[in-house]
């Protein structure tokens, strides 16, 4: 399969080398305007590069990874031609943007998939086994400031990673939200907390930063007899359930002590759940070209970036209010 990248920053070049070691891929070319660094990620991989899009040859598939303000001209651009895309989230800067690309796409039969990579994170893999029913989330998303995708705001460039997962963890539509933040270092938030309230009852506090000394991905979730916590920095996943004592599995729970609910005593254990090590982004890919190879709908659809971005938008109007 014939694949090209566009944008040779910090993500597209990872994604380019990725590619590159991937048997079923070909990659094609490298497109960015610096052609100082796109010409040394192509020679890197033995692909060419172009200055622009326009200059490229056709291939079945793209990724973009240039800034986020350029998404949804370049999507709507490989979508007129014919190309599957792959697009890093945010999808696009407004959802404006998104809704227009979404009517474009539905004239086409062309995969597109956001990358919102948390949700090949090996400790979100890890749940799967687990029902997960969310009464209470709480996310933490820390990260030093450095000095790129400052095009958009801490909301678009970090916290949205955490509204896709709530989304996605829910399965339910955000009713309310209340946020604060604050712009340090740039002219756009760079620190945020929101409270998400959910049509099912759930109810979400998000805080995310790019200003801080020491990063943190983490996020707890609270539901009815059980508490689950995933580092996704590290992916270590620790599940704590309240269960019937007949159904503790010594061979990977560990019996925590007896609590009487007044239906029965019931046992709370520690579980650990089977972490499978894996590079999320590679994972990502190779599940963005079996898309292309079967027809089926991407992992991460265009709607779903889109409604993350659309929640991402109502925090960052409230922020700036």
């Amino acid at each position: 399969m014939l694949l090209s990248v566009i944008g040779s920053g910090h993500l597209g070049t990872i994604h380019a080398r990725l590619l590159a070691q991937n048997p079923d891929v070909t990659l094609v070319g490298i497109v960015d305007p610096d052609g100082t660094k796109g010409s040394a990620v192509a020679m890197e991989h033995g692909a060419q590069w172009y200055a622009d899009l326009a200059s490229m040859p056709d291939v079945d598939a793209v990724v973009i990874a240039a800034p986020t303000s350029l998404h949804h001209a370049l999507a709507l651009a490989c979508l007129d031609r014919g190309f599957h895309c792959f697009i890093e989230k945010p999808v696009t800067a407004t959802f404006a943007e998104a809704q227009e690309l979404m009517k474009r796409a539905e004239a086409t039969d062309r995969v597109i998939q956001v990358g919102h990579v948390e949700r090949f994170n090996p400790a979100v893999r890890a749940l799967a086994a687990y029902d997960v029913s969310p009464l209470f989330i709480e996310a933490h998303r820390l990260a030093p400031f450095k000095p790129r995708a400052i095009d958009v705001s801490v909301i678009h460039d970090l916290m949205i990673h955490d509204i896709d997962l709530l989304l996605w963890m829910t399965g339910s539509e955000i009713v309310d939200i209340q946020a604060t933040g604050v712009a340090v270092l740039t002219n756009t938030p760079d620190i945020c907390n929101a409270r998400l309230t959910f049509a099912n009852g759930c109810v979400a506090n998000v805080t995310a930063s790019r200003i801080s000394a020491k990063p943190m991905r983490k996020v707890r979730v609270f539901q009815k007899d059980s508490y689950v916590s995933l580092d996704l920095a590290t992916g270590a996943v620790e599940l704590y359930r309240l269960i019937e004592t007949s159904a503790v599995e010594p061979s990977h729970q560990v019996p925590l002590g007896t609590v009487n609910t007044g239906h029965g005593d019931k046992v709370i254990v520690f579980d650990t759940p089977t972490v499978v090590s894996v590079n999320a982004i590679a994972e990502e890919q190779r599940s963005f070209l079996e898309s292309i190879r079967t027809g089926s709908d991407a992992a991460v659809t265009l709607h779903d970036g889109a409604q993350a971005v659309r929640i991402a938008e109502w925090i960052d109007h409230l922020v700036r209010q």
